[in-house]
Formats: structure tokens, sequence, C-alpha cells
């Protein structure tokens, strides 16, 4: 396929979509850090440039090239020993209770986020190399958990519930994809049913045990879930200042950098966690709408290319990449606006933050790459 056929294949929808997230972010960042940290819409721009550079490259590769031997497992590995590394002394950095940074000559990231990609390229090889497709043997159910259960642990020991969360968004995408029988899928979802209400059984009947489970602060944000006016000045703070911002923001929204809650500094991790919160306060109800419905077409135009695929390999990346983004949207507003529980997950291509951008831009490059090679053999753009 010559590199001009390819490049009229690209999603430019897609990409454009993309930059609407980028100006957004930009936008939602100034006011979250306008009084306190003004140089930070200024350090985004800077993670936005890294990451188009990070897309371009994911483009110059044939994608289906990772489907032949096992380089991806080689990739699986390495994240691994990037999770594990957390743990070091001198390089795992701890950061709001949670011991999952990394800091390698001054670059400080988060192993976790880059696993996701790598979790969705094996689990994807994994899926083409079954025979048995849809998915019938809790044999093959067996190598897909094995898969998965590695770096959930790791993550989930952090504790990084939220990411942890992310990766079981990823599994249940792909896993649908690929077509599932109705007998194992039902016994996945109650399993999940019963494992989340025995947690809310332990919580009003024996706490203590869920102490020897889930961290304080994990338990602190189940208690605010259940009631948060409960505590509004201790753990129930961040969501009882979110929910006023957005509240008060209305139809229209209080004007750029007029944002009381946000100018005033009530939110916390106003340009990561709460970036929503922030957006909604000063852009409104109308604001609010059209973030969400950029990602809604965002999802459409991955979905598209997904179903368009002419090969399993592709399908199966794009399902997990929708799984991702889609949990991840969907927790980070639902929490914000007091539907779930807080899990500490940054909102994709708006909150600040260079580990979740750079995967984000490398999961719209592998969705670009799948759609320009449609129709064409195997080579590198050339």
């Amino acid at each position: 396929m010559k590199v001009s056929r390819m490049l009229r294949q690209l999603d430019f929808p897609l990409i454009l979509l993309v930059g609407v997230l980028a100006v957004i972010s930009i936008v939602a960042i100034s006011s979250a850090t306008y009084t306190v940290k003004p140089t930070y819409p200024d350090k985004q721009m800077m993670w936005y440039l890294l990451g188009i550079l990070f897309l371009v490259a994911t483009l110059l590769f044939d994608y289906r090239l990772l489907s032949q031997g096992r380089l991806v497992y080689v990739l699986y590995g390495l994240g691994i020993v990037l999770l594990t590394m957390v743990w070091i002394p001198g390089l795992g950095v701890k950061v709001n209770g949670a011991q999952q940074w990394v800091n390698l000559g001054g670059l400080q990231f988060q192993p976790s986020e880059f696993m996701k990609i790598f979790l969705i390229l094996s689990m994807a090889k994994l899926l083409v190399d079954m025979e048995e497709i849809p998915i019938r043997g809790w044999r093959n159910i067996g190598k897909i958990l094995g898969l998965f259960l590695l770096p959930f642990a790791v993550i989930l020991k952090q504790p990084d519930l939220g990411t942890a969360l992310v990766l079981m968004g990823i599994l249940g995408g792909m896993v649908l994809v690929a077509g599932v029988d109705w007998c194992i899928l039902l016994t996945c979802v109650l399993a999940g049913a019963v494992l989340a209400g025995g947690v809310f059984a332990l919580y009003f009947t024996h706490k203590d045990w869920l102490e020897m489970i889930l961290a304080d602060h994990q338990i602190q944000r189940i208690e605010t879930f259940i009631n948060p006016a409960s505590d509004p000045t201790g753990a129930g703070y961040q969501l009882t200042q979110s929910m006023i911002a957005v509240g008060s923001g209305q139809l229209s929204g209080k004007g750029f950098h007029h944002g009381t809650q946000a100018q005033g500094n009530w939110i916390p991790e106003p340009h990561n966690d709460f970036i929503f919160a922030v957006f909604a306060e000063e852009f409104g109800f109308i604001g609010g709408s059209i973030l969400l419905c950029t990602f809604l077409f965002l999802i459409y135009r991955m979905v598209k290319v997904g179903i368009s695929c002419e090969d399993r390999f592709g399908s199966y990346i794009i399902a997990g990449i929708v799984g991702m983004l889609v949990f991840q949207v969907f927790q980070n507003i639902g929490m914000t606006v007091g539907m779930l529980p807080i899990t500490g997950l940054p909102l994709p291509f708006v909150s600040y933050g260079g580990s979740s951008l750079l995967t984000g831009m490398v999961a719209v490059g592998l969705v670009l790459n799948i759609g320009m090679r449609q129709g064409g053999e195997y080579l590198f753009m050339q």
C-alpha cells in the first residue's frame, strides 16, 4: 500500500476530536491552576507536543507485525518489571498514599499507565492465537485470567484501585468483542456482583476485616460514597466541594477564570482528578455537555474503525482501547458528581499529567494505525 493511500485513510475526524480535547484541557487546567501554579498549562502543552511525537511514532510501523512472534509478550514482561520498580528504594515514589510512581534520572512516570497498552496488545495476541472463538472452554478463560491477574494484583497492591479497575474495563471490552459463552459470562458477572456486594457487606458488619483488604483512604472513599454528608470537612471534603462546583455552574457557567470554587482553591486536585468539576463550574451544563459529546464522538470514531477492521488482532486492540477510555471517562465524571466512589482516576486527554496523556496518545495512534492499513499488504511506511 502506498504511503499516500494510507494517509488518505487516516481518520481525520478522530484527530480533530483529540485536538478539541487538547484545547479543553489547556483551558480547564488554566482555570484550575490560575491562582496557584500558572505554569501548568504550558507544561500540559509540552506534554501534548511530546504526545504528538508518540502518536506519529506509533503510525510508522505496521501494527500487524505485533501479532507475529512474541514481541508483545516481551513488552508485557517489561511492563511487569516497571510495575515492581515502584517498590525499589530510591526509584519508587509515594504520592497520596499510593506507591505507584517511578523516578528515573529526574523523570517521574506512572508504570501502570503504560501497562494498559502492554496488556491490550498481549491480550489481543492471546485471543488471536486461540483456536476456539467465541470462548467456550474454561481452559481458555484460565489463560486470559492468568495474563490479566498478574498486573491487576500488582497494581492493586500499590494500592491503585482505580487503574486496577481500568484493567477490568479493558478485559471486559476485549472478551465481549471476541465472544464468550453466555454461561461463562453470567458466571463472571455474578462473581463480580458477589465480590462488590461482599465489600459493602463487610463495611456494614465487619469493618475491621475490610481494613485487612483495603487501604484506609479506600475505606474512607466507600464511606464518602455511601454518605457524603457524614464528614463534609474530612473524608467527604473532595466530593462535597466537587458537587458544589458542578451544581453552581448551572446552565452556562460562571465564565473563564471566574469559578469561585476553582479560583478559591476549594476543590482538591482541581487540575487532575477533579478537572471536570472546574470545567463544569466555569462553563456550566452547556460546556459539560460539549465535553461529554466530544468523548462520545471520539469513542464512536474508534468503534467505527474497529467494525471496518479486516483482522481480529486490530479489532481486539480497538476493543481494549475503547474499554479503557469508556471506563475512565465514566468513572472520573461519575465520581465527580457523586454517582460513583472516588478512585483517583484522571479524565483522559483533559487532566494534567504526562503518563496518562502519553498513554492516551499512543492509544489513538494505534487506532489510526489500524484504520489506515486496511486493504494493504504487510509493510512499514516507505
